[in-house]
């Protein structure tokens, strides 16, 4: 695995934040299980984590709708998913790289439900 700079960078697959390695890892959160990025919903870019999102941009990480595509990226093999989809799956459907089950902690952060009505 290729080590990069822990500078706001980009991975090959386009993950933007202080980043730790290809896979997306950050100086937040680096284990071996920390492989998922997330799409904004106010400037649509996929970071490794909010706080990286939130030290690099000049707004706050906006929360996506959970059912909205592309929204979720496996770090190792690229593979897309809407955050309702990932958040069913223990690891990534393409590769099997497992994901880490303690971001579900930070699901605020990252997805609106579409079921909850107003």
């Amino acid at each position: 695995m290729e080590t990069v700079q822990a500078t706001g960078n980009r991975t090959s697959k386009g993950i933007l934040g202080l980043i730790t390695d290809d896979q997306g890892r950050c100086i937040h959160y680096n284990s071996v299980l920390d492989i998922v990025a997330n799409r904004c919903s106010v400037c649509k870019k996929l970071y490794s984590c909010y706080k990286c999102h939130n030290e690099l941009e000049d707004h706050p990480f906006g929360a996506v709708s959970e059912t909205e595509p592309d929204s979720v990226m496996c770090g190792v093999c690229g593979s897309l998913y809407s955050y309702k989809a990932y958040s069913s799956l223990t690891s990534c459907r393409t590769c099997g790289s497992s994901f880490n089950p303690r971001c579900a902690l930070h699901r605020q952060c990252y997805a609106k439900n579409t079921a909850a009505s107003s």
